[in-house]
């Protein structure tokens, strides 16, 4: 399976070719094997779906809030999501999940969606990117 994650050097996500990538002829699993291509597109497509979904409360898409921790892109085209809330008694909790689900299960190529919500690392302000301080005033 593709992973992408964020880097804690540069705090950007960055997809990482799973081992069986490589290693597996395509079609083996049934699918064909994705392209690095393939990969790119569909990752920056799906960012760019994500960037769409803003927490009703704060004027900001949950992305540049840095709520998104990791995305999988599997060989069958699943895609894993986990993702955080800015705190476990987000009003948002029900929604925002689904949310992001229905907005990555639009990203052409996308097969099923699965999105998880974790805790650790919790959330704080400096997860978020410049463009989300910029929009909040938060410098």
């Amino acid at each position: 399976m593709n992973e992408t994650v964020r880097d804690p050097l540069n705090d950007a996500l960055t997809t990482v070719p799973g081992p069986e990538a490589d290693e597996r002829p395509a079609g083996q699993s049934g699918h064909p094997a994705l392209s690095a291509d393939e990969i790119a597109r569909m990752t920056d497509d799906i960012v760019n779906a994500i960037k769409t979904v803003y927490d009703p409360e704060i004027p900001a898409d949950i992305y540049e809030l840095g709520l998104i921790y990791k995305i999988e892109i599997g060989e069958d085209r699943k895609v894993d999501v986990e993702m955080t809330l800015t705190t476990p008694n987000c009003p948002s909790a029900q929604e925002l999940p689904l949310m992001v689900e229905n907005a990555v299960a639009g990203v052409p190529g996308v097969g099923e969606v699965q999105v998880q919500i974790v805790w650790d690392p919790p959330w704080e302000p400096s997860r978020m990117s410049d463009e989300a301080r910029v929009v909040l005033n938060m410098w």
